[in-house]
């Protein structure tokens, strides 16, 4: 399932419960925020101890590399799992082969070029990725439209 880190396929997260505190975007769907969504408690999301980027996506350092830090243009090679906010897992590469990418050039989604930028080598990461930042409205297989994604990342290396 690793086809779903790439730009082309990527993007995951669950409707918040509470409908009341999201946003509209101009089809008149409603679109989950981060801020009102329900997570899975086996996510171990803690937005009060989680950075909030400009763009919206959170992102939380679990272990701080003592390795390069990343930055955009190097190649990347990384472990990582994914979730919907319902604690449903759609995608992880744990037990498989890392997976490989260029960082800031658009080839996985743009929370992951958001949200790892300024890790260092062996380090890891819980992002909390808003749908805009995702898949979006099309959602992919999965994932459905307009999902928050809750990925943890690691990051192996980086040249």
């Amino acid at each position: 399932m690793r086809h779903l880190i790439r730009r082309s396929l990527l993007v995951v997260s669950a409707f918040s419960p509470a409908l009341a505190a999201c946003s509209d975007n101009s089809d008149n769907t409603i679109v989950p925020t981060i801020e009102s969504a329900t997570f899975a408690p086996v996510l171990g999301v803690d937005l009060g101890a989680s950075t909030k980027a400009p763009s919206g996506l959170y992102y939380r350092d679990m272990t701080v590399g003592t390795g390069t830090t990343v930055a955009n243009g190097q190649q990347l090679s990384m472990r990582y799992t994914g979730w919907l906010a319902d604690g449903t897992q759609f995608d992880s590469n744990v037990n498989g082969s890392p997976y490989g990418f260029r960082l800031g050039v658009g080839a996985v989604i743009e929370g992951w070029d958001l949200g790892i930028i300024g890790m260092k080598v062996g380090g890891r990461r819980q992002l909390i990725i808003p749908s805009a930042l995702g898949y979006g409205p099309g959602g992919r297989g999965q994932i459905p439209p307009n999902a928050i994604l809750v990925f943890i990342v690691d990051v192996l290396s980086a040249q």
